[in-house]
């Protein structure tokens, strides 16, 4: 009877290359997925596509005024499985940003659309203020997560601010501009300023007068 052949000598084929989590033995970052990431590769990041980045942008809190906010991922290996959006403001309230109440969205969206007007009508005690605010856009490892070859780093460079309109009030309706009002208050009106030249000329002249007899 013949003995089995030993394949101890030789690599099997069913082993894989990829070191277990969490080992530093390798010069790559692995993960439960059997994804491995070269440490020298730069970290992911997040591009705002819209809006633009070149101004604060100002949106309405308004009916109708959706607002669109967009990117693209940059050196992004690892798909992170959702994105996390929040709106913080500068009063220290924290929002959710896009129609689900958690901010978030599938890791592969790169846009999101936000109303917020229909936020703020359901939620009557915790509405977004008129204020400005900072875009937090994070993955699955959250907002502290550190920079990681291959991995999406937070961001948090979109500012904005939002307001909300004032309604058109008509003059028949006893509107008045407060500030147009002071403003012609510190004005000497037509008729006294042409009083007061008419005055200055006739003491020239007088004294031009005087100095001819004398």
């Amino acid at each position: 009877m013949s003995a089995a052949p030993n394949n101890s000598s030789s690599a099997p084929a069913s082993v894989s290359s990829v070191p277990p989590s969490g080992s530093n033995s390798a010069p790559g970052n692995s993960e439960s997925n059997g994804l491995s990431i070269a440490q020298t590769l730069p970290p992911g990041f997040a591009s705002i596509t819209a809006p633009p980045q070149t101004a604060t942008s100002f949106f309405k809190i308004a009916p109708n005024q959706l607002i669109t906010i967009g990117w693209n991922l940059t050196s992004v290996i690892a798909t992170p499985t959702s994105l996390t959006l929040s709106a913080v403001c500068d009063n220290g309230n924290t929002y959710p940003v896009g129609p689900d109440e958690s901010g978030r969205v599938a890791g592969t969206d790169t846009q999101v659309i936000w109303d917020v007007y229909s936020y703020n009508q359901a939620h009557p005690g915790t509405q977004l203020a008129q204020a400005s605010y900072t875009l937090h856009m994070y993955d699955d490892r959250g907002p502290t997560a550190t920079a990681r070859a291959g991995f999406m780093s937070p961001n948090t460079a979109l500012a904005f601010a939002l307001y909300t309109p004032q309604g058109y009030t008509p003059l028949s309706s006893g509107w008045s501009c407060t500030g147009c009002s002071s403003a012609l208050s510190t004005r000497p009106p037509a008729v006294a300023t042409a009083l007061l030249v008419s005055i200055l000329l006739m003491v020239f002249s007088g004294m031009r007068i005087l100095r001819r007899l004398a």
